[in-house]
């Protein structure tokens, strides 16, 4: 088949897709699986072939994916029930001091983004963003629009979100190189997040009736919540049960990056440095200091721990499916005559790579759906390209930057953030998706300097 047709049907199949998700409502597991069957007939795929790719995308992406979704959903639960997000929160404003309450929300909100999900993350962090502003006497949209900016900056970017874990398998990135990269360029984006949101909200939006009653009304309840935050676990238990994995995965990947290989101290240091290995090590230290702190037996840890599996079940199908699309995209020779294609353009893959997940996560939505469809439609090209495990690290972080900006009313994060801040659509949309489109062109511009600089 000629590469203009080749190129045709998968234009065709992420329209398709689109169509299906945006117009139709289907399920997004459904809609990539079912376009993934209508292109691989399309491209003539031998008939006998068909499942047997599909099988293997979704298998090839959920060996890994499945694994650290599901532990790193349990850890992230664990956190939330117990408490220790109030924790974070009132240490990061003692140490800054009380003239700094955004700053130390937004702080705070960097952290307890890399273990939880965004959508939970932000729920769980309302109650102390409204708790703040009431003491402040200020609208919730103030402290909370850059909380939410900086959470969801670090959803698209830090492992072990689903989005760029997938992505990764997809194009065989280097978990760890990719957690460095996208933490150490989320520590900037915190401050430019605050930056950003003062200067949107340096005239006043007003709240929605609803949100205005429940942001009344949460005074009566903060008795309740003072208790409950005199329960919550030390600062530093939780600030162990995030940094204890990060530090595992970084030396695993410092190891690999000096020392040579066959070397046993490297081969330690790797195992160690998985991010399955170490996000089991962060499990089972919650299992163990949360629990005790909070008085839980066996039976109510393992009911929390449980709680955390049906919402990241969807998660797990949704970026599965996502495996199997692209695998039909590279199989049926899409992805290397797109390869091909874009090596023609002589434009920079990485700024091809943003520009398709910025274009595919407006279009329907998802960053989760962008990220790992953009990453099906390149592996090819990244395969081929001789790029080092750096470089891939890059290029992936790219996409995830990709799929940051121009969340509008399609995102499901928008009506959680507008409705809890208290905003109408039309200033969601001068507000929410004004930043979130600042911090994915500015991850992007941090990502390109650093490809620059290895390059």
């Amino acid at each position: 088949m000629s590469t203009l047709a080749l190129l045709g049907i998968g234009a065709g199949s992420i329209g398709l897709l689109l169509l299906l998700i945006i117009r139709w409502q289907v399920h997004a597991f459904v809609a990539m699986m079912l376009v993934s069957f209508l292109v691989a007939f399309a491209t003539g795929m031998p008939i006998g072939d068909i499942i047997s790719t599909l099988v293997a995308g979704m298998g090839g992406t959920l060996g890994s994916v499945a694994i650290l979704v599901a532990l790193g959903s349990m850890l992230g639960r664990m956190i939330e029930v117990s408490g220790g997000a109030a924790s974070l929160a009132n240490r990061f404003t003692q140490l800054l001091g009380p003239t700094r309450v955004p700053m130390a929300l937004t702080a705070a909100a960097l952290v307890l983004a890399i273990p939880v999900f965004f959508d939970v993350g932000f729920i769980i962090l309302v109650p102390i963003v409204y708790g703040f502003c009431k003491a402040a006497g200020v609208n919730p949209i103030k402290f909370g629009l850059p909380v939410a900016g900086i959470m969801l900056a670090a959803h698209v970017v830090v492992p072990p979100h689903p989005g760029i874990v997938g992505g990764a398998a997809i194009v065989k990135g280097d978990i760890g190189w990719i957690t460095i990269i996208g933490l150490a360029i989320c520590i900037p984006l915190a401050a430019l997040s605050q930056v950003v949101a003062g200067w949107l909200n340096r005239k006043g939006y007003p709240m929605l009736p609803t949100t205005a009653e429940q942001f009344a009304a949460f005074g009566n309840s903060e008795d309740s919540q003072t208790s409950k935050a005199a329960k919550a676990p030390g600062v530093g238990t939780i600030m162990a049960l995030i940094i204890i994995p990060l530090a595992l995965i970084m030396a695993g990947t410092t190891g690999a990056t000096l020392l040579p290989k066959g070397d046993n101290l490297r081969n330690v240091l790797g195992f160690i440095g998985s991010p399955i290995f170490a996000l089991m090590v962060a499990v089972g230290l919650a299992m163990f200091l949360l629990g005790r702190n909070q008085g839980w037996n066996r039976e109510r840890t393992n009911a929390i721990m449980e709680s955390a599996l049906p919402p990241a079940a969807t998660v797990i199908l949704v970026t599965g499916a996502g495996g199997v699309f692209a695998k039909v995209l590279t199989a049926s020779g899409i992805g290397a005559a797109l390869s091909q294609s874009l090596t023609a353009t002589h434009l920079p893959l990485i700024l091809l790579a943003f520009i398709i997940s910025l274009a595919l996560r407006a279009a329907q939505g998802s960053a989760t759906v962008a990220i790992i469809t953009t990453c099906g439609l390149l592996a090819d090209a990244m395969a081929g390209g001789g790029y080092s495990p750096l470089q891939v690290a890059l290029l992936t972080v790219a996409i995830g930057f990709g799929s940051l900006g121009l969340s509008h009313v399609n995102d499901s994060g928008f009506w959680i953030v507008t409705r809890y801040l208290g905003l109408s659509v039309g200033d969601g949309l001068r507000t929410w998706t004004v930043l979130t489109t600042v911090l994915g062109l500015a991850g992007f511009a941090l990502t390109a300097l650093l490809w620059v600089l290895v390059a």
